[in-house]
């Protein structure tokens, strides 16, 4: 992919609106994220497994608070330099590559998505960043 196209720009750009923290599923934890959440927010790793994370499946995933927003969002991510894999994804996500046409359905809800990006590029661009 050229080096010019800048997905900030091109694809996304993020509006701090909170919208992917809220009820889209649970965000996976790995035991990587998991202790480095732990040592930023100062706590040990089980009291953080144990009451901010809930299982799902076999895995760990974050916590949601009543109002459905993850238990680490107030007004913003609290937790954003250590922020799990999957949060650092968004919205560059490995169902676009099932079905890129997955992108229309998440700008409807996000505003920092750009609805018109190019799908070819689009593709290209997370099939890379997935990669990594």
């Amino acid at each position: 992919m050229p080096s010019e196209i800048n997905p900030e720009t091109l694809f996304f750009q993020c509006t701090q609106c909170g919208v992917c923290c809220k009820g889209f599923g649970g965000t996976y934890v790995s035991e990587a994220d998991l202790l480095a959440i732990a040592n930023y927010i100062k706590r040990p790793v089980e009291e953080v497994r144990r009451h901010c994370c809930t299982l799902s499946g076999n895995r760990f995933v974050l916590g949601q608070r009543s109002d459905g927003y993850c238990v680490f969002w107030e007004c913003n991510c609290t937790i954003h330099p250590v922020k799990p894999l999957m949060c650092r994804r968004w919205p560059f996500i490995p169902s676009l590559l099932v079905d890129i046409s997955n992108w229309a359905i998440m700008a409807d809800n996000c505003p920092g998505i750009k609805a018109e990006a190019d799908y070819g590029q689009l593709r290209a661009y997370v099939n890379a960043q997935l990669k990594q």
